[in-house]
């Protein structure tokens, strides 16, 4: 099974821009510190789910990881909107991130989609 090759270098750079925002919560109070690991946890993972769809030994293998990726954007999605609506980043400097778990959240769901009618 494959996907395209975009998915997997956008869920990377994402990935990098979910770290380094988390590096900067990490030095922010104790609330920061437990959304930066909870956010860390979640946007790392969709990429990773990706890489491992691309593994998949079955189609159901395949679906099953980039389903899984697709409830880690969507997990990803609320940390950044909690981190903005509690104004502990502002909003302005997450439009660009929370768009992008957006464009993810899409862009997985029809692979999904996709693979499941072929």
């Amino acid at each position: 099974m494959s996907e395209p090759a975009e998915i997997r270098e956008r869920t990377f750079e994402f990935a990098k821009r979910i770290v380094l925002l988390c590096r900067t919560l990490e030095q922010g109070s104790d609330v920061s510190r437990t959304l930066a690991k909870q956010l860390l946890r979640s946007g790392t993972s969709i990429g990773a789910n990706v890489e491992e769809a691309k593994a998949g030994h079955s189609k159901p293998d395949f679906i099953a990881k980039l389903t899984i990726a697709c409830k880690e954007a969507r997990e990803t999605h609320y940390w950044l909107r909690l981190l903005a609506e509690t104004d502990i980043i502002p909003e302005s400097k997450l439009t660009s991130l929370t768009d992008e778990a957006n464009q993810l959240i899409a862009i997985l769901t029809t692979i999904i989609k996709n693979a499941r009618s072929n």
